[in-house]
């Protein structure tokens, strides 16, 4: 019987004690964990949502270090006969500040290149072949460019010939090119690799259109670099088409793509940053996977070869750091502008703020990158 009774006390004593813990955690315990649970949730609301995107198997050590990225977009260095005075020194003076980065990419619409037979007839009235003297591509390499897309609708301007010479000038200063087939540009940064690949709905680039060819490729960047940049020439041109569509874009009778299908499949395959170009104005920028897309950078210089005025103008600097995997750790738009030549120059207005950022809330909503006064990126 005495035992009996001292198991039933230290029952009841058990049940005490549990009913106490209880109490106390629920008093004290469970709302700081609830505080902390709220806290994350709201993280989560105001930053990207970064999916995971390799398998567990196949996920690599993360590489030490970062690499910071400044990118533009269409490039015309004007076109013989109408080229800058003093021989194009100095064309980029304006805005050499801020092409500072580890990798400083640039569209360049045309050729580097003399002679050869032009793809426009006598005739033609709307058509338009850019071809700039080889000996330019010194004034990329000053200026600060370390890789060039060719992936666009005027790098064949005259036919093979151009392109090859294209190609050489840009060797000859040790220039990077990317955007041809099957072409992956290799940066080395530090301990990174990172690599460059251009996309263009043409027959001598990268295809756009096809995006299961588009997503091997990455695949395949992805495999031999730590950061992977896809630039594209998508869109319809102008200044009535600086909004994203749902859906397949033509221009002149030419299928430029679906913009927002081909940016969404090669961040699936491995993409870190998708850099856009070829409507010839600013679009807006999205966060898809934790992955930043900006869909067009616009015209960044013309010598008197593009339309200008208001939004033709508009142009900016994307300068944004990546870590080691890739993810994103912090961006600013610079904004600048084509003066009345197509000169870049660093633009007071500070126009491309509010114009990507009134784009990016219409076109994106929740996944818009948002864009401060001062142009942080966030």
């Amino acid at each position: 019987m005495r035992v009996l009774a001292f198991i039933l006390r230290a029952g009841v004593v058990v049940v005490v004690l549990a009913a106490l813990f209880s109490y106390l955690d629920d008093g004290s315990q469970r709302p700081a964990a609830d505080g902390a649970r709220r806290q994350a949730q709201a993280a989560r609301q105001e930053q990207p949502v970064d999916q995971e995107r390799r398998p567990a198997a196949a996920r690599r050590p993360v590489p030490q270090g970062t690499v910071t990225v400044a990118a533009v977009g269409d490039i015309v260095m004007g076109s013989t006969p109408r080229l800058p005075p003093r021989g194009g020194a100095g064309f980029f003076s304006g805005v050499s500040s801020e092409l500072a980065g580890d990798v400083v990419l640039g569209n360049l619409e045309g050729t580097l290149s003399t002679g050869g037979g032009s793809k426009c007839g006598r005739a033609s009235a709307k058509c338009f072949a850019f071809q700039t003297p080889p000996a330019y591509a010194r004034h990329l390499r000053s200026a600060g460019f370390t890789v060039l897309n060719l992936a666009n609708n005027h790098a064949y301007d005259f036919g093979t010939g151009g392109l090859e010479q294209t190609v050489a000038a840009l060797e000859a200063r040790r220039l990077l090119h990317t955007g041809r087939p099957n072409e992956i540009a290799l940066q080395q940064v530090g301990p990174l690799t990172v690599a460059i690949v251009g996309f263009a709905p043409y027959p001598w680039a990268q295809s756009l259109t096809d995006l299961d060819a588009a997503r091997a490729l990455v695949r395949q960047a992805d495999e031999r670099a730590d950061v992977v940049i896809a630039t594209m020439h998508a869109g319809a041109e102008g200044r009535g088409n600086a909004r994203v569509p749902r859906k397949t874009e033509h221009f002149l009778g030419e299928n430029r793509g679906n913009a927002r299908a081909f940016a969404h499949a090669v961040v699936d395959a491995g993409a870190d940053l998708v850099v856009g170009h070829g409507p010839h104005v600013l679009r807006g920028m999205e966060w898809y996977r934790g992955r930043l897309i900006a869909y067009s950078l616009g015209n960044f210089a013309g010598y008197k070869v593009f339309r200008l005025g208001g939004p033709l103008s508009v142009s900016g600097v994307l300068r944004v750091t990546l870590r080691g995997d890739g993810r994103f750790e912090t961006g600013v738009l610079v904004p600048t502008r084509l003066d009345a030549d197509g000169v870049p120059v660093l633009d007071e207005a500070e126009s491309a703020h509010g114009l990507v950022r009134s784009l990016s809330r219409r076109d994106f909503g929740s996944h818009a990158v948002r864009v401060s006064r001062s142009g942080a990126l966030s």
